[in-house]
């Protein structure tokens, strides 16, 4: 049965991250930093399989290049608190074959994510056993113009009275509130992305002549009574494996006697 595994987070300054660490890491490449001045070496990494960079039509070409986005990126973004980039992780269906991949998740890129502007960077894993095939997705999370400029996340808009003039306060400033220049960071695109990975799975079973089919809502919202399961990982799985038993482990035992 397809692994339902899909998960969203933000690579953030403030938790000490690195969008350029981050791209090597998941690239299986060394990165140069222009923040740090260090390289990021993950050259020697196992298991990736595929990686591209998928950019809007409207994008200069050399933001194909990884270094150069992520490092424009990071000097972009001047605050101590900066959100650099969306990355999501999913699973790929063992029940498709593995040359299919790279087509597959650059299909749901393209659909939901550069079709809106945003540069995917993806990459596919997976184990030297070949039983967690996944993807890393990072995000960019400001427009960009097709100069190579990066634009604002939120402009200030004044608000005004019913004559149409500014409100002004006791302050001496104007009122006014944060207009979101895009959409994505909206909230109900979480489950709109979520959504669409099912959708494009359950195209690619379809297509491959499978009869599994993926839900990626919960058991709850599905009318279930079972629970769900922790993703392992990699490492949980090797120890697993190794006959070492682990919480994450023990608890999906548990999990799975109950269902």
């Amino acid at each position: 049965m397809p692994c339902p595994h899909f998960s969203i987070s933000i690579c953030k300054r403030s938790e000490n991250k690195s969008a350029v660490a981050s791209a090597a890491y998941q690239s299986g490449q060394s990165l140069f930093s222009e923040r740090d001045h260090r390289t990021k070496a993950y050259s020697n990494k196992q298991g990736v399989l595929f990686s591209d960079i998928l950019l809007p039509e409207h994008v200069p070409k050399e933001f194909e290049n990884r270094a150069y986005l992520w490092n424009s990126v990071e000097q972009n973004e001047k605050s101590w608190n900066a959100q650099l980039a969306r990355k999501i992780v999913l699973a790929l269906p063992n029940e498709v074959p593995q040359n299919q991949y790279a087509k597959m998740v650059s299909d749901y890129c393209n659909k939901h994510f550069v079709s809106k502007g945003m540069i995917a960077d993806i990459a596919i894993h997976n184990t030297v056993k070949g039983n967690n095939p996944h993807a890393h997705i990072m995000l960019t999370m400001r427009p960009l113009d097709e100069k190579g400029i990066w634009q604002p996340k939120s402009k200030k808009e004044y608000d005004v009275d019913e004559n149409g003039k500014r409100i002004k306060l006791p302050s001496g400033e104007y009122k006014s509130h944060k207009v979101n220049t895009c959409d994505w960071n909206n909230r109900a695109n979480c489950e709109k992305w979520r959504q669409g990975w099912a959708d494009i799975q359950n195209e690619y079973l379809e297509q491959n002549d499978r009869e599994e089919r993926i839900d990626l809502r919960s058991f709850a919202r599905q009318g279930k009574l079972e629970k769900p399961t922790i993703h392992e990982g990699p490492a949980i799985r090797e120890m697993e494996a190794r006959g070492i038993a682990t919480d994450i482990g023990n608890y999906n035992r548990a999990v799975r006697k109950f269902n």
